[in-house]
């Protein structure tokens, strides 16, 4: 089966390139096939660190869209994977409503999936409401708890929404977060998370030892969640 991966959440600054970027490297890093779709006109993180893999997409141009669904079921053997940037969720909606997206998956056999990145603040709640209202069970949800601003989920926890896409077989994942000067440091560097992980003498703004180590560290943990939803 064709499977397209769109990693999204409609708040900025909650991490979707990040994950995005995750997942990149664990389908290199376990020769799982892609091809990647970034979207981010300004700054795009799969172009940037990942540019081999992927492409550019216009998200407010159906054609270039279209290219994502065309992709899809001419290489059933690659996962698809997008990159949303912040506020694209209305124009892909009007892509998907006015082309007939889902209709169009379901018939070619296509398994569309939303990984939905929060941080732990109300606006990613009640996004993600919007989100179910607006698909129901036509999507599989992954729901992506970015460990950004802190480790407690209780809004989400507290609001009912979650429970609303458990109950439409989402699946729930946790993103640690990166020590902050590790990070600015591979961002800086426009290290991929391989470059990151490994030893580069020729730069002398490289990682250290113990910087590499905690990239490890992180990224396993990140892996260990994403083997667990069988991806």
């Amino acid at each position: 089966m064709s499977a397209i991966h769109f990693i999204g959440g409609e708040k900025g600054g909650v991490g979707k390139s990040v994950v995005a970027r995750v997942l990149a490297q664990y389908m290199i890093d376990h020769d799982i096939p892609f091809i990647g779709f970034d979207t981010d006109r300004s700054h795009g993180a799969l172009l940037r660190f990942y540019t081999d893999y992927a492409s550019p997409t216009v998200i407010d141009d159906y054609q270039s869209l279209d290219a994502i669904m065309e992709t899809a079921l001419a290489n059933p053997e690659q996962r698809i994977l997008v990159d949303l940037a912040a506020q694209t969720h209305y124009p892909l909606a009007k892509w998907i409503a006015e082309s007939g997206v889902l209709d169009l998956a379901e018939e070619l056999d296509i398994a569309l999936y939303y990984w939905n990145v929060m941080d732990s603040g109300k606006d990613c709640a009640d996004l993600l409401g919007t989100l179910l209202d607006q698909f129901g069970p036509r999507l599989h949800y992954r729901l992506v708890q970015n460990q950004l601003r802190d480790d407690s989920f209780t809004i989400l926890e507290s609001s009912g929404v979650k429970e609303r896409a458990l109950a439409l077989d989402a699946k729930v994942i946790t993103l640690k977060r990166l020590h902050a000067p590790v990070m600015t440091k591979i961002d800086g560097n426009s290290y991929s998370f391989w470059a990151a992980k490994n030893k580069d003498a020729e730069n002398p703004n490289a990682l250290g030892l113990l910087e590499r180590q905690r990239v490890k560290i992180w990224l396993n943990h990140a892996y260990n969640q994403i083997q667990a939803l069988d991806f």
